[in-house]
């Protein structure tokens, strides 16, 4: 079953958020806090949403999205930050269901796409997402300013 979070499942949430960062090889980046994460998920105004799939045991996985926009196609887009599935339930289609979820939520909100970032190293998932019509932007690459850089450049004024 996959539904939508509450404010209940933050202490899950962030559960699933450090796991993925130790995946990922990165256990230490993880700056969010269960305030931080309600309220970006749950605030005044939230900056993300997040569903959780689950089964009689209880959560195996979740996926924290958001909305982006294009200019070219003149409509929003659904934009997956993160999806992680624990791992004993990886390999019995917990991924695709939560990939298959958020697919249905962009058609039915008129998203004119659905996209995400993979690290390049993960050739599993890359795998499972060729498999799924998913298909690399090659020409692409990510830009990122954070820290004292994102800090220096908003001083620069300019």
């Amino acid at each position: 079953m996959i539904r939508p979070a509450s404010p209940a499942d933050i202490a899950v949430i962030l559960r699933f958020v450090r796991e993925l960062a130790a995946f990922e090889r990165e256990p230490d980046a993880v700056e969010a806090t269960e305030a931080t994460l309600h309220e970006a998920l749950f605030g005044a105004q939230p900056a993300a949403e997040a569903v959780i799939a689950e089964d009689d045991t209880g959560p195996l996985g979740f996926a924290v999205f958001f909305h982006n926009f294009s200019t070219w196609a003149g409509r929003r887009g659904l934009y997956l930050e993160d999806l992680y599935v624990t791992p004993d339930a990886r390999g019995k289609g917990v991924g695709g269901a939560l990939l298959r979820h958020l697919a249905a939520l962009a058609v039915a909100r008129g998203c004119a796409r659905f996209e995400w970032s993979v690290l390049d190293w993960n050739a599993d998932a890359i795998a499972v997402y060729r498999r799924i019509g998913a298909v690399g932007m090659e020409d692409w690459t990510i830009q990122r300013v954070s820290g004292d850089a994102l800090k220096r450049l908003a001083a620069s004024g300019g």
